[in-house]
Formats: structure tokens, C-alpha cells, sequence
């Protein structure tokens, strides 16, 4: 499973989420990749001030906040699915 998170320096939602992320890996199974929205125009445009951005897979599963349940149960039903 492949989580991308985006994100820009300086966002503490995304700081929060990144943390969550971190602390729920060691029971989930998962690749990360953290993607600094402001080195790219292109998604510098297409999120702007909406980030953090996670996407499972490619597929977008929060954006800004998410509960640590909601976000364990999606990645939950990612690997059994």
C-alpha cells in the first residue's frame, strides 16, 4: 500500500497528519511518500491552501484533518480489499 501525503513547509495540519502517520505505521503496513506542494506549480495550483492532501493508492482519503480511526479504518480496508 502507497501513501502519498501532500504537503508544504510550515503547514501544521499537515505536520499533525504526518504525525499521525507515523505513529499508526508500526501497525500498518504502508510506503509513504511526501510530496512539498510549493517545489511544484502544478499542484501548487490545483491545492493551494487545501492541504494536507493523503491519498491511498491514488486515491484521495482526507484532506486538511482526519479522525486516526477514520484513517486506520480506510487503511484497514485497503489491505483487505
Amino acid at each position: 500500500m502507497h501513501l502519498t501525503l501532500y504537503t508544504r513547509p510550515g503547514c501544521h495540519l499537515c505536520d499533525e497528519l504526518k504525525e499521525m502517520l507515523l505513529r499508526i505505521r508500526p501497525q500498518q503496513a504502508f510506503e509513504l511518500s511526501e510530496i512539498d506542494i510549493s517545489r511544484e506549480p502544478a499542484l501548487e495550483r490545483r491545492y493551494g491552501r487545501d492541504i494536507p492532501v493523503l491519498l491511498i493508492d491514488g486515491v484521495e482519503a482526507a484532506r486538511h484533518r482526519i479522525a486516526e480511526t477514520d484513517l486506520r479504518r480506510k487503511l484497514e480496508q485497503r489491505q483487505s480489499g
